[in-house]
């Protein structure tokens, strides 16, 4: 992430999508239109005497680089949206229950072409910063949300994901990179939210690709060869099997008894290795992890969005309210 934007959108997202997967969303209910609240101050609208602002739309990752006019008439150089916190922001919203009435879609996709490079990646401000697999995922992402594709130029995307296939059959964050979980999932997640899995590799390069992810257990799941086992990696992994249909090849009791390994039992949360200090991250995709193996009293995820099956169907419930 671009360490020059606070990531507190993101941070929430993990909370929520969290309590989400536990069924528990009830222990918020009484805070949930603050907290849609809190998530709509955070999107950067258009100025009207500026067009050159819509390219800085989007939500940004907390208020703390909010351009104060009441106080000053120049704009802040850090008043703009971060696509990773675009793509969380609307993924909490849907998980509240909100209609997504008040984004100005029009801005956001408008400020996701600007992101796009010529090489077919994305950067995740439109001052410049990285351009990887993550990013593509988070436009990905925030394209299928608002059912608007028109931000991406898609068969960019796809060669760009065809490129960052290591010779291994893992994707690394761009091409002539080292294969790695969490870009793997990014990649994976992204050809199937633009409909493009099957057109990309044929059925060998499939295995080949299933066959480099289930290689990543060993008793949990490593990011990398010869890396240890790492909690989050049972979500990027596990879902990336998911999304290739061989979820099923996985060893469940391992993967389950390294995750319950890494939970603290006396603050709860789960951590990254076992005796390490539990945080919102890890905690998340050690929840994701399990629910993807169907542990009793958690939903079910919808692996390609990284929300869960519910989030998922609120969505679809939009989409064909606007399609009518």
């Amino acid at each position: 992430m671009d360490t020059r934007l606070p990531a507190r959108v993101t941070v929430a997202f993990f909370a929520l999508s969290g309590l989400d997967v536990l069924n528990s969303l009830h222990l918020v209910e009484n805070n949930k239109e603050e907290m849609i609240e809190w998530i709509y101050s955070n999107q950067k609208l258009p100025d009207k005497s500026d067009n050159a602002s819509m390219l800085r739309c989007g939500f940004r990752g907390s208020s703390s680089t909010a351009c104060r006019r009441a106080l000053s008439q120049d704009a802040c150089e850090y008043d703009c949206s971060h696509i990773a916190m675009t793509y969380t922001a609307l993924a909490s919203l849907l998980i509240l229950g909100d209609d997504l009435s008040r984004v100005n879609r029009p801005a956001v996709v408008e400020a996701l072409k600007a992101l796009q490079l010529p090489d077919g990646s994305f950067q995740p401000t439109v001052d410049g910063s990285e351009n990887d697999m993550r990013f593509i995922y988070c436009a990905c992402c925030i394209s299928y949300i608002l059912n608007d594709w028109s931000g991406v130029d898609i068969p960019r995307v796809v060669q760009y994901i065809k490129k960052s296939r290591s010779y291994d059959f893992g994707f690394g964050q761009g091409p002539s990179l080292e294969a790695h979980g969490g870009s793997t999932f990014c990649a994976i997640a992204s050809l199937v939210l633009m409909n493009h899995l099957d057109s990309s590799f044929d059925a060998e390069e499939v295995e080949q690709i299933k066959k480099w992810c289930l290689f990543r257990q060993k008793s949990g799941f490593q990011g990398r060869p010869n890396k240890p086992v790492d909690t989050c990696y049972s979500f990027w992994l596990g879902a990336s099997l998911e999304l290739l249909g061989a979820f099923s090849c996985v060893d469940f009791p391992a993967n389950r008894e390294y995750l319950i390994s890494t939970q603290a039992t006396m603050t709860g949360g789960f951590s990254k290795w076992p005796g390490n200090h539990p945080d919102a991250l890890h905690t998340y995709f050690g929840l994701c992890g399990l629910s993807l193996m169907q542990e009793p009293g958690l939903r079910a995820i919808h692996a390609a969005l990284n929300i869960t099956q519910r989030a998922a169907n609120h969505l679809n419930k939009l989409h064909n309210q606007i399609i009518r």
